[in-house]
């Protein structure tokens, strides 16, 4: 169960899985993707893999407080394949994934409510080969300070379990920081009333 400052996704992408009607072959893999540019890489790569196949059909959705979506048919009736595939990532509450159906064609046409179950099906296979993961939704602040005070706000992150994402240590010190939305409030004013500190949202 996701709360408001995390969502569920996938870290890998997932192994094959086969689902098949009447003769026609239906493969079906998940990617973890952050941007269109991963998913044109992923459907490249499949029509590659797969160059006889009749149709690569796919849904993805990215980003998490403002999340998109996009739907492909690649030639099948309209909404008998994109949607069914989008409808899985749906139903599993994952975002960051990308789900392709190749379809292979045996000989008999399935209809669009058996294309529907056929697309559904696979993506659903897909989803549930694979571990869903939780992430929270992180915000990311520059620190500058002091090297005097690196001890001092060492045990601040610490204390608030913050992730130090990098380190420049010098005269002057220059940390990023990721902390959890729902504690970043907190983390901004801690730092905001340490005299000689300045902290700015990446």
């Amino acid at each position: 169960m996701t709360s408001e400052d995390s969502y569920n996704t996938i870290n890998k992408a997932s192994k094959p899985v086969l689902f098949k009607d009447k003769n026609s072959k239906f493969y079906a893999y998940a990617f973890p993707v952050i941007n269109e540019d991963q998913v044109k890489q992923k459907l490249e790569n499949l029509k590659k893999e797969h160059p006889s196949a009749g149709h690569y059909c796919y849904a993805y959705q990215i980003g998490t407080e403002n999340s998109q979506y996009r739907t492909n048919d690649d030639g099948e009736p309209k909404n008998s394949a994109g949607m069914p595939i989008y409808g899985q990532i749906q139903s599993y509450n994952v975002t960051n994934i990308l789900i392709v159906v190749v379809r292979y064609f045996g000989g008999t046409k399935l209809g669009v409510s058996g294309l529907i179950n056929a697309y559904r099906t696979a993506a659903q296979m897909a989803l549930e080969s694979i571990r869903i993961i939780e992430k929270t939704i992180d915000k990311k602040y520059s620190l500058k300070f002091s090297y005097n005070d690196m001890g001092k706000v060492r045990q601040l992150l610490k204390e608030n379990q913050v992730k130090i994402l990098s380190q420049t240590l010098e005269l002057n010190c220059l940390f990023e920081i990721s902390v959890r939305k729902s504690d970043s409030l907190k983390v901004f004013e801690i730092f905001q009333q340490f005299y000689g500190v300045e902290i700015s949202e990446l």
